[in-house]
């Protein structure tokens, strides 16, 4: 039976099809369509002297031993100075770690914070007055209640700001004196003047996601539009010149808010705790956070929801340590970190993120993006973001992305791009990429479960990796210089995951652009386990070249993988 399968799917013709050029700019370009993967058809182009698979025993998989793997040669250098990024780094080379448990939901938030013991903050109280009148090292506890801050709490060193009694800080204001305009409501005198517009959104004609006042009726998210003739029930308009808010369903009887304040917490002062609150409804611009972390902080069993852009921010926070959080419904994203180095993100659960509509497919929207920083995260769920779910973006050296169950994101699970020294271990990753939006597509310019973006030494294990829009996709473009010289792919292992491709387009394997060609030896798979639709299924792809389980394994990828009918 196995020698006709064979037999079936070496007739299938691999098609090369023409690599075009796609540049893609570290934050804000557009992405261009690739059409690699649906060209004319060419002539068969596969990699000669590579050993044939050898039949498996079991119907329907292919297998063999692994053969013997030469040292692969030595790249000649450039007339160029030398970059690290094509050296190889004992990073990439660390044992794999023990597969920790992924949190779950009701394990993380205040509900996990645990007592707390200190100067009493009332609602009603100014904080940061009290802040002030104690010494570094204090515990200040948040009272039930709701309170409202107007002014930025900033922790001295060492200070404990927590509550054991579920306390919600929020950044809204009441609004009210509401009058009847049309059939719509309208009040006055509670909008700051116009501001410029930071951010890309998905929507790029209206440009509204910077917008920073969200509003709310009876905590209820309002939806923003673009004009007074939009406005309909559950939706509002902000008039920045006439300083005046609309509404299409009457207020009375209602509590309606509107989000003023940019930000909950911050400080640069060390070794602070923050634990067991909630922060709502606070206006932070594009890429700035409610609650920011820095060096050294512990941020644990906090609630961060509903906020305009960033729920939770390390901004040079070295060292910190992001534990059991919830942090969902937030505008942008839900958890950033720029230049912040040993960080460590566990156990939180990251949601629903990206509720204001900035771009989902190629800016920072959704779970979690990372630039300049390094650190673990792991254990983590991050669930129905609109947008990439765990984004290693611009010079992160040294990131481990291990144990995190990353289900149903709207881009890629996990992307790891212009970066280096990185390992994606024992991750569950499904259901990713399905957005529908500008810059989204299917093929592997587009991305996968897991996406590694022109980046080094980078090494991708024992992962589950299934029901994606790909399975795994790398990708080799041009994207100029970093701090260690030129982003180059270079040095990406691929071995021991487990990769499901059995329905649409999906396909694992490489793509480049012009300029961005990749030396042999470069790239490995190895040891992989591939569920497919169907073994003649052309579910692979190196570099324009589509190809069937027999054509990948024959151009030297994954001899030692297996190859199951699902």
């Amino acid at each position: 039976m196995f020698v006709a399968l064979i037999a079936v799917a070496l007739a299938v013709v691999t098609v090369a099809y023409p690599v075009i050029t796609h540049h893609k700019n570290a934050a804000s370009a557009d992405k261009s369509r690739d059409t690699a993967q649906n060209g004319p058809a060419g002539p068969a182009v596969l990699p000669s002297k590579h050993p044939t698979a050898q039949p498996s025993k079991v119907p329907g998989t292919v297998s063999s031993k692994p053969p013997t793997v030469a040292p692969s040669k030595k790249v000649a250098p450039s007339k160029k100075p030398a970059s690290t990024a094509t050296k190889a780094e004992p990073s990439t080379e660390t044992p794999p770690s023990k597969a920790e448990p992924v949190i779950g939901e009701t394990a993380a938030g205040p509900a996990v914070a645990g007592p707390c013991s200190g100067v009493v903050i009332k609602p009603g109280q100014n904080a940061q007055s009290v802040v002030n009148s104690q010494p570094a090292g204090s515990t200040l506890c948040f009272a039930s209640g709701v309170h409202r801050i107007s002014q930025t709490i900033r922790p001295k060193a060492n200070m404990t700001i927590a509550s054991s009694a579920r306390a919600v800080l929020t950044g809204s204001v009441p609004l009210t004196s509401w009058a009847k305009s049309g059939a719509r409501w309208v009040t006055r005198g509670t909008l700051p003047s116009a501001y410029g517009m930071s951010g890309q959104c998905e929507d790029n004609k209206a440009n509204i996601c910077h917008l920073r006042e969200q509003v709310f009726v009876d905590g209820t998210h309002l939806t923003r539009v673009a004009s007074l003739a939009g406005v309909k029930a559950g939706t509002f308009y902000a008039d920045y010149a006439g300083n005046a808010i609309y509404l299409g369903s009457n207020p009375a009887g209602h509590a309606v808010e509107m989000s003023k304040t940019a930000t909950a917490i911050e400080s640069n002062q060390p070794g602070v705790t923050v634990r067991g609150l909630t922060i709502e409804h606070f206006a932070s611009p594009a890429q700035a956070g409610a609650l920011v972390s820095g060096p050294g902080w512990t941020v644990k069993a906090n609630e961060v929801r509903w906020n305009k852009s960033v729920g939770l921010m390390l901004v040079k926070a070295n060292n910190a340590r992001i534990d059991r959080n919830l942090v969902h419904h937030n505008g942008q994203l839900g958890l950033g970190q720029y230049s912040s180095l040993k960080a460590n993100v566990t156990r939180n659960v990251i949601t629903y993120n990206n509720t204001d509509g900035f771009w989902i497919a190629d800016w920072e929207s959704g779970g979690m993006k990372s630039t300049r920083s390094s650190g673990t995260v792991s254990s983590n769920l991050i669930r129905s973001n609109k947008g990439v779910g765990m984004w290693a973006d611009v010079a992160d050296d040294g990131r481990v992305i291990s144990s995190n169950k990353i289900v149903s994101n709207a881009a890629d699970g996990i992307r790891y791009e212009i970066s280096r020294n990185g390992v994606i271990e024992n991750n569950t990753i499904t259901g990713n990429g399905f957005g529908t939006g500008r810059g989204s597509g299917t093929s592997l310019w587009d991305g996968g479960g897991i996406n590694v973006n022109t980046s080094s030494n980078v090494t991708i294990r024992n992962n589950t990796v299934s029901g994606n829009v790909n399975g795994v996709s790398i990708q080799s473009r041009t994207r100029g210089d970093g701090p260690w010289g030129r982003y180059l792919l270079r040095n990406v292992h691929v071995t021991g995951n487990t990769i499901g491709m059995t329905g649409g387009t999906q396909a694992t394997g490489m793509v480049q652009n012009s300029g961005a060609e990749v030396p042999a030896g470069q790239l490995t798979f190895s040891a992989n386990t591939y569920l497919l639709d169907k073994l003649a299924a052309q579910r692979f792809a190196k570099f324009g070249t589509k190809l069937t389980a027999i054509g990948w394994r024959s151009a030297g990828l994954d001899t030692a993988g297996t190859f199951k009918m699902n």
